[in-house]
């Protein structure tokens, strides 16, 4: 009877608490005889008992009360970024699937307190047999993950087996989740621990002090999955042995932001990144004959491209045509690329590009690959080469990318701002809906989609994997509005507020502001869906498509 002794008693507490708010006398005052009507209808009522300010996060207060953000959003007087700066060598072998790296990571710790702690994202680890995985992910094949076997911080060696005292969870000067209580002391030596996670800590036994930057050396190596059994963006990262495809493929540093200082958010599948900006300076050593492109800016095209394809490339810029770098029947060491530098392991290239002020870098290499290039006319800016590497068999779902990638980007240009990089890139393989700057992992399906990443996150730095409705939900809104200017038809905005009664009701449906990596089988739905169909409105202006600032 207890349940229903106390839903009784629930029942009764609800109902006093709704008189006491409907009537201030009615605990105070003796039973009375009823009021005229005339009475009643002019006694004044208190207001109703519920908030009426805007809810705010203890991250966001504190942000606010510090300075570095303001009520609108806006960045505050005090605000402040890490900036993560890599220079990368890393070596390409077929015949093992393996990418062998070092790196140089020059860390700046722009905020004003000493980082205590470095925390690391090896999202290669999601590999591994164990790593915890979302529904929607499965690994095309389990691997050794990311293979860390050397880290060094300002010339010192770190400590890759040590145990840390009270399980490795430093503080991070403000990091972790928000950073509460005192520092633990450093301890004699700076040891990593979780490097079999997706996310690893280094623990310092010196601190990063405010405004310094630290020096932070990697040597590493991981398998890149491959097989038919993958599921999911990224879970397979090569064809057998002649095409690859990496994907956070790199160890690097977690996002370290004024809200809740390190990002230690498990990496799970679908849900997306959260990075610090900096410069990529990227070298791939590859087999000669593959070509190999990626993120950034080509720096020594005289070391790997033959001369009839540089010649090729500077007309690219002179129409909007589709001119071919490296034809289907220009394959091989000495005609695809320069002949290259013999080793033991066969003739090879080295590929390096830079990248400034970006917050990804990703590439590509196939044995086969064609590649064209086209052009795309930036407004206020000048045209930029539009590069298409893929391989012969797939050539069919090449055929009109350019030309759809040309308009999203002078498209969005014209919608938002003007597209900020030199060059862009869309790299055939497994997986064909992925964006990075300057580069997508595309076809033509998803050719605007993913080309409309380029200004969130690649411009805008979001959160994606807690708020990924932020970029994938608003690029779905605007993704509507380009499609029907290519068409040269309106744009029609009904359909998804129509479409909300086959989710309304359903349990597994998450709010907006609920983190991504948590949705679970809502994840799509959350992400995706939800924020075109609030930016519907069948009743908006017309010209609201168009000037959403200016005329809504």
């Amino acid at each position: 009877m207890k349940p229903l002794l106390s839903l009784r008693s629930a029942c009764a507490l609800g109902l006093v608490s709704f008189l006491a708010v409907q009537s201030i006398d009615v605990m105070t005052q003796a039973p009375a005889s009823p009021a005229p009507a005339s009475a009643m209808a002019s006694r004044v009522l208190p207001p109703r008992g519920i908030r009426r300010d805007v809810p705010l996060t203890n991250q966001i207060k504190r942000a606010m009360a510090g300075g570095t953000r303001d009520f609108t959003g806006k960045p505050g007087p005090n605000y402040w970024q890490t900036k993560a700066d890599y220079t990368i060598n890393v070596k390409l072998t077929p015949e093992t699937q393996t990418l062998w790296g070092t790196e140089t990571i020059a860390l700046a710790n722009n905020s004003p307190t000493d980082m205590r702690e470095i925390v690391m994202r090896l999202d290669h680890n999601i590999f591994r047999v164990n790593a915890p995985h979302h529904p929607a992910s499965m690994p095309a094949e389990p691997t050794d993950g990311m293979v860390v076997t050397r880290i060094a911080i300002d010339g010192v060696e770190v400590d890759l087996k040590a145990a840390p005292a009270g399980g490795g969870r430093g503080a991070g000067g403000g990091g972790g989740r928000g950073g509460a209580g005192a520092a633990p002391a450093a301890p004699a030596k700076t040891m990593a621990t979780g490097l079999d996670q997706t996310v690893a800590r280094l623990t310092l036994s010196k601190p990063i002090p405010s405004k310094a930057v630290a020096k932070i050396e990697v040597t590493w190596h991981t398998k890149l999955p491959g097989g038919p059994n993958g599921r999911g963006h990224r879970m397979t990262q090569r064809f057998d042995d002649t095409l690859f495809q990496p994907t956070q493929w790199y160890p690097r540093i977690a996002k370290y932001d004024d809200l809740r200082g390190w990002d230690t958010t498990t990496y799970m599948g679908p849900s997306e990144f959260y990075n610090n900006f900096g410069r990529f300076d990227v070298s791939v050593d590859a087999p000669a004959g593959w070509i190999v492109s990626g993120t950034g800016v080509l720096q020594n095209p005289q070391d790997v491209l033959t001369p009839k394809a540089r010649e090729r490339l500077s007309h690219v810029l002179e129409s909007d045509a589709i001119t071919t770098i490296v034809g289907p029947d220009e394959v091989g060491a000495g005609v695809s690329t320069l002949p290259g530098t013999p080793s033991a392991e066969g003739n090879r290239l080295v590929w390096r590009r830079v990248a400034d002020n970006v917050n990804d870098f990703a590439w590509a290499a196939a044995k086969n690959f064609i590649w064209t290039a086209t052009r795309a006319t930036i407004p206020g800016k000048t045209a930029i080469p539009v590069h298409m590497v893929y391989q012969p068999e797939r050539a069919a779902q090449f055929a009109n990318a350019g030309q759809i990638a040309r308009h999203a980007l002078e498209f969005y240009s014209k919608l938002w701002a003007p597209y900020p990089f030199p060059v862009f890139t869309l790299q055939d393989g497994p997986s064909a809906g992925m964006e990075y700057p300057m580069v997508i992992n595309s076809n033509q399906g998803a050719a605007d989609h993913e080309t409309g990443h380029q200004w969130w996150p690649m411009m805008v730095g979001n959160n994606e994997t807690w708020y990924g409705w932020m970029d994938e939900g608003f690029n779905q809104y605007m993704n509507i509005l380009s499609g029907a200017d290519s068409r040269g038809v309106p744009p029609n905005l009904n359909g998804n507020g129509q479409s909300y009664g086959s989710m309304s009701g359903t349990e597994t449906e998450a709010p907006m502001m609920w983190i991504a990596n948590d949705a679970g089988t809502g994840y799509s739905y959350q992400t995706y869906s939800k924020t075109p169909l609030m930016l519907s409105s069948p009743t908006a202006p017309r010209n609201c498509v168009h000037d959403m600032v200016s005329n809504c």
